[in-house]
């Protein structure tokens, strides 16, 4: 019982050895892309107020935000020439019911912050 527990502390202290000389050799991932902070503020164009449950989609990408209580959203994503950035409101009639507004933005700098008003149904 006792060369068995032994046998798999030294397995297990094997393994992790290959795994920090594989690191060492190879070095971790790196991500070459250059990424941009896309970050804004949503509001209702008829009253001003911050719009919250508001989704924040890039292009046809599976990458979005929601919009928090102050209508505030920020994420990182990767930079192109032109950005499509959709607006949805998606808690129904929660916060309000609000037509979709679709935006291209053109990155030339590292991060773009907007300002979106809404238009209510």
């Amino acid at each position: 019982m006792k060369r068995n527990w032994i046998r798999k502390l030294i397995g297990g202290l094997s393994l992790t050895s290959a795994m920090f000389i594989f690191q060492a050799c190879y070095g971790t991932p790196q991500d070459f892309g250059y990424d941009v902070l896309i970050e804004g503020q949503v509001k209702s164009k008829t009253t001003g107020l911050a719009i919250s449950g508001i989704q924040v989609v890039v292009g046809d990408n599976i990458q979005f935000d929601q919009t928090n209580e102050e209508g505030y959203f920020s994420f990182y994503t990767i930079s192109d020439s032109n950005i499509l950035i959709h607006f949805q409101d998606i808690d129904g009639e929660l916060n309000g019911s609000f037509v979709n507004k679709d935006i291209t933005v053109s990155t030339a700098e590292n991060s773009v912050y907007l300002n979106v008003d809404l238009q209510e149904e």
